[in-house]
């Protein structure tokens, strides 16, 4: 249902055909169609016929569906108006104007907004016209999409600059077509009249009331001129009457006035004057005018014959796309690495060569498939397009679209839903979502036990309860197992072996078994049973399977310098209060997160809109250089396109964390219903079918990036192994070496200090004796099978032989008497 909303106080048809005198009365002449109708002064009128006009212009311009709002203030038009609605079955919402106040204007126009309804017709006097007018242009309903049409005559003689301004389009009529022959042999003569009389002041063009009064004038001239030829006498000597008489007696010569009027025809300055047998004007035009953004032009006519006849417009489109060549197209971009940048020395070249970028290329590449010339222009105000929220103009290259400053835009434009309200977009030729940049952080120094990291902390502590528990089971196992206790090996010496048995996996044993087979490095002693092996065998399979995913992963994680992110996602920024984040001030950017119904970005456009000082940045450039002073307090927001970008220059200090926040596209933009959206659109998939558009990117993205191959892209970066990557394992090994000698000075203190006790139950004897008892006592020797070896793998220490034991303790003043006698 399409809903048209109007104001009508006159029909402006009235100005042409009206003829509301009496008819009794017979008096011939020209009369205003109403009285109180100041533009409807000296119209054609004739008094015998009182038939009033229809509303055909207007019901055929604007061809209503079902749905139709009016404001009214001449009862007569109003029941016209209903008549017609009741034969069409449309919806009439009828509001008096002259009651109307400002807050009622006000929720009017709230009204229409609710309701979509953005195609209003006004058919008022001259004076009631600008006022609405005026209070439209205070309400700000004057913008894109917007359309109104002006029941008037005369078109050209009111003020529209504002509406043209705006982007609103504006329909009417016009009765004088100045550009025919005769009005404008008309107009130079009175120009020429005017400067003669008053060379001091500026003419100006009468407007069309001025033009019905001249052809008034001079039809009445004619018809006085044709009763004089016919020798028809008009005067109203001996014939005077009675105008109060009642009833009303007919004036004789009325009918001869009314019949030569009626026989009047010429082309005067509002075209063909002429009446048909009733006394109305016929085979008049109306020249249907329209103004957009991109000026005034004709779009078709309007006559009582054939109705609304539109200007073969699709034809002159077909010319114009024909003749594409013959026409500089102005191409709107904006100043931003790597889409458009001046070039160095730029001042040196002209024209479109000064530039270079994406943007620069692709609008090349886009003229050549189109086939037209064009220039590059870069926007005045440095911004890409948003809507003022109190003025309702748009501003960027929006605003140059739709104000139509310019033909084309080929730059970084988001596709958005407001925008495609007033403007028309291309395919995509580039995807891209929101992402959030941030200044990279410093690469965090490897810790003292970085060789710990391939394993997580608990699977650290699982090991150790593992090699406890296998060490404990081991030592159980082999107690219990009789196969594990043998008799000890015969000792050269002996003739008889020891009847005591050992077991050679006592504790330590067993958990310096564990520790051997889990290093890899194995022990010089064996599990006998079966058992034992079993043991054995399930922890060597464990330590296989552990130490090769921990080798696996040692190079990587001793390799790769990790950089800590203080935020990975929207939700983290959401979640903290220390680092700011904020948008680009006029973009599509801060557009999103106003619109958004999500709760984490409704939380975070909460915050920004309130933030001090202001969070928001008039330029990228401005956003980035906010974030590499900010010490990491600061993230931007902006297409991850950008952000990929500035990771690739110097001093690569910036990084993006997270993935997008939505996705959407690039688009090259046209004024609404230009001749150049088809074809451009054509263009953009045909560049996209030949992989352009990839190389491009590649080109000025990669190709000629700043910080290597890898970037920014990545927040690890393979080296060398540096000392700090390996200190832990220099830490143990100094510390197990310290940890021995420490452990070897105790042993050797623990032992001096038992053989010292066990020394002072001795007696001191002669030294032959000592000696004969050394040469005479039966130490072991090493057989081909091996020493019996202790605890741990100790070898037994041996007693003194019994030759030494059997000596008999004696005082220190005894050996040394001995000594003294030779003994």
């Amino acid at each position: 249902m399409q809903h048209i909303f109007a104001f009508f106080c006159t029909s402006f048809l009235g100005a042409v055909l009206g003829v509301n005198f009496p008819s009794n009365i017979q008096i011939g002449g020209l009369f205003p169609t109403q009285q109180s109708q100041e533009h409807a002064a000296f119209m054609f009128a004739l008094s015998q016929f009182t038939e009033p006009p229809k509303l055909s212009p207007q019901i055929d311009i604007v061809n209503i569906s079902d749905s139709f709002e009016m404001t009214y203030t001449c009862l007569s038009v109003l029941q016209k108006v209903l008549d017609t609605a009741a034969e069409k079955n449309w919806q009439v919402t009828a509001v008096n104007v002259m009651t109307t106040t400002e807050e009622d204007y006000k929720s009017l126009f709230q009204n229409l907004e609710k309701k979509k309804e953005r195609v209003v017709v006004v058919d008022c006097e001259t004076d009631r016209l600008n006022a609405i007018l005026s209070k439209v242009i205070k309400l700000g309903k004057n913008g894109i999409g917007y359309h109104y049409i002006l029941a008037t005559l005369g078109f050209m003689d009111i003020d529209l600059s504002k509406f043209k301004e705006s982007g609103a389009n504006v329909t009417g009529f016009q009765l004088v077509n100045y550009t025919d022959t005769i009005p404008a042999r008309i107009m130079q003569q009175w120009k020429n009249n005017d400067a003669r009389e008053q060379p001091r002041v500026d003419w100006k063009r009468p407007k069309y009331t001025s033009a019905l009064t001249y052809d008034g004038v001079r039809v009445m001239a004619e018809a006085f001129q044709n009763l004089r030829k016919q020798r028809i006498d008009i005067s109203r000597r001996g014939n005077a009457g009675d105008c109060l008489a009642n009833p009303a007696v007919p004036w004789g010569q009325g009918i001869d006035i009314q019949r030569a009027l009626q026989q009047v025809r010429f082309e005067g300055l509002t075209g063909n004057v002429q009446f048909n047998e009733k006394g109305h004007r016929t085979n008049y035009t109306l020249h249907v005018i329209e103004m957009k953004h991109d000026g005034i032009r004709k779009i078709g006519y309007w006559n009582e014959d054939e109705k609304l006849v539109p200007t073969a417009i699709d034809q002159q489109g077909a010319n114009e796309t024909t003749n594409l060549q013959n026409r500089t197209y102005i191409v709107t971009t904006i100043l931003e690495a790597p889409y458009v940048m001046h070039k160095k020395s730029y001042e040196q070249f002209e024209g479109n060569e000064r530039y270079e970028g994406y943007c620069v290329e692709l609008a090349a590449e886009i003229a050549k498939h189109v086939g037209y010339q064009y220039r590059l222009h870069i926007v005045t105000d440095g911004k890409y397009g948003a809507r003022d929220p109190e003025t309702k103009l748009w501003n960027g290259m929006v605003g140059e679209l739709v104000y139509g400053k310019a033909d084309v835009a080929v730059a970084p434009l988001t596709i958005t839903l407001v925008r495609e309200e007033v403007i028309d977009f291309s395919k995509p030729f580039m995807s891209l979502g929101i992402s959030i940049m941030i200044k990279k952080p410093q690469k965090s120094k490897p810790g003292v036990f970085s060789f710990l990291d391939p394993l997580a902390y608990e699977i650290w502590m699982c090991i150790v309860f593992a090699y406890i528990g296998v060490s404990v089971v081991l030592f159980l196992v082999s107690r219990f197992s009789p196969y594990e206790w043998h008799n000890e090996e015969l000792e050269e010496g002996r003739d008889q072996p020891a009847n005591d048995q050992t077991n050679e996996f006592g504790i330590f044993n067993s958990l310096w078994f564990s520790l051997g087979a889990f290093m890899q490095q194995g022990c010089d002693i064996s599990p006998r049973s079966l058992s034992g092996r079993i043991v054995g065998g399930v922890w060597w399979f464990f330590t296989l399977i552990i130490i090769s995913s921990y080798t696996a992963n040692l190079a990587a994680f001793l390799t790769v310098e990790r950089m800590v992110s203080p935020i990975e996602s929207a939700e983290d920024l959401a979640k903290q209060t220390e680092i700011n984040y904020g948008t680009l001030d006029a973009g599509s950017t801060k557009e999103f997160f106003r619109r958004s119904k999500i709760a984490v970005f409704e939380k975070m456009w909460t915050y920004m809109k309130s933030a001090e000082p202001s969070v928001f940045v008039p330029t990228t450039e401005e956003g980035m250089k906010r974030v590499r002073r900010s010490k990491g307090k600061y993230a931007y927001l902006l297409e991850s396109t950008m952000n990929e970008y500035i990771e690739q220059r110097k001093p690569c200090d910036t990084m993006k964390v997270g993935g997008n926040l939505d996705s959407k596209g690039y688009g090259i933009a046209t004024p609404k219903g230009s001749l150049l959206r088809n074809p451009v659109n054509l263009a953009v998939l045909k560049l996209n079918e030949q992989g352009l558009l990839d190389k491009l990117k590649n080109k000025w993205w990669y190709d000629k990036g700043e910080c290597g191959s890898g970037g920014g892209d990545s927040k690890d970066k393979t080296s060398a192994l540096s000392l700090s990557n390996v200190a832990g394992v220099f830490y143990i090994l100094i510390g197990g070496l310290g940890l021995a000698m420490l452990v070897a000075l105790i042993e050797f203190c623990y032992k001096s200090r038992s053989e010292s006790k066990r020394m002072k139950g001795f007696c001191l004897i002669p030294q032959q004796s000592i000696n004969e008892a050394i040469r005479t006592s039966t130490l072991p020797r090493a057989s081909a099978a091996g020493t019996s070896s202790g605890e741990n793998g100790r070898v037994v220490s041996h007693d003194f032989p019994k030759t030494m034991q059997e000596i008999p303790c004696m005082g220190h003043s005894s050996g040394m008497s001995l000594g003294a006698t030779g003994l």
